[in-house]
């Protein structure tokens, strides 16, 4: 089944759908679901940043395994073993 995930413009996950809800609240139509998700281009709001992106899995288990994996790049990331030195400006 095929997954809608938005994430904003810090590429922080912002909400998840699966083919039936995108194709009964939004027609289909992934720019309706990210302009819902944003609030819409309203002055208040501005512009409309992130993304919408599309995933597979054969199940929605696979889709939450996925999902608690999105952090451990960012957690590798910052705890990394490998020689740095600060730059000197």
């Amino acid at each position: 089944m095929k997954y809608y995930l938005y994430f904003d413009g810090y590429g922080n996950l912002g909400k998840v759908i699966d083919e039936i809800e995108l194709s009964e609240k939004y027609n289909g139509n992934p720019e309706k679901f990210q302009r819902e998700v944003c609030g819409g281009n309203s002055p208040e709001r501005g512009n409309i940043t992130g993304n919408v992106s599309t995933l597979s899995f054969e199940a929605e288990k696979d889709l939450k395994e996925y999902l608690e994996s999105l952090g451990d790049e960012i957690t590798g990331f910052y705890g990394c073993e490998s020689e740095s030195r600060p730059y000197n400006f």
